[in-house]
Parts: structure tokens; sequence; C-alpha cells
């Protein structure tokens, strides 16, 4: 059982590292929508390759009411939701994973 403790513990720690870039990659698409970038800079093209297709699965079931603020809620709703994946689920899969470990 120490063996599955262990992958169980190794395969979080990766999941919650590819999270964490993630939330990074969205907070600099974040600071990117304050100016005006070229969009075809291929930094900006990543960014957006990389956030977008997150993005419109959310926005297409927020309700409408949020689009006419005139500000986009969806990169705190995806922070949000990708901060309670990681410290909620992946929190638990961490902990079953050290009891499997069993003590030290």
């Amino acid at each position: 059982m120490y063996a599955l403790g262990s992958l169980l513990v190794s395969i979080v720690q990766v999941l919650s590292m590819i999270i964490t870039v993630y939330q990074y990659v969205i907070i600099g698409v974040v600071l990117i929508s304050w100016v005006s970038p070229d969009p075809h800079n291929p930094i900006v093209r990543f960014l957006r390759q990389a956030t977008e297709p997150i993005f419109y699965q959310v926005r297409r079931i927020m309700p409408r009411a949020l689009f006419r603020t005139g500000l986009d809620f969806t990169p705190l709703i995806v922070l949000l939701l990708l901060s309670l994946f990681k410290n909620f689920v992946l929190g638990q899969i961490y902990i079953y994973g050290q009891r499997l470990m069993g003590p030290r």
C-alpha cells in the first residue's frame, strides 16, 4: 500500500504545480487585458489560446446579467474554481495517499 500512497501523493503534487502555473497564466491574461496588446504577439496568442477554451465554457453557463456590467468576471470565477479544486479535492486525495503510506 505504500507504493500506491506514494503514487497518489506524487500525482497530487504534480497536479498542484500545474494548477499553480495555470493560475499564473490567468493572472497574466488579466494583466495584459488592461492594456491594448498586439494580438499578433506570440506571448499574447499563447496566453489567449491557453485560457480561452476554459473561459468559453464558463461564459456559457454564466448568467447574462453579468455581461452587462462591462467587467469580465470569468477569470475570477476560473481562479476560484481552480483554487477550490486544488485545496479541497487534491487535498483530500493527498490525505488519503498519506494514510495509505502509513505511519513513519
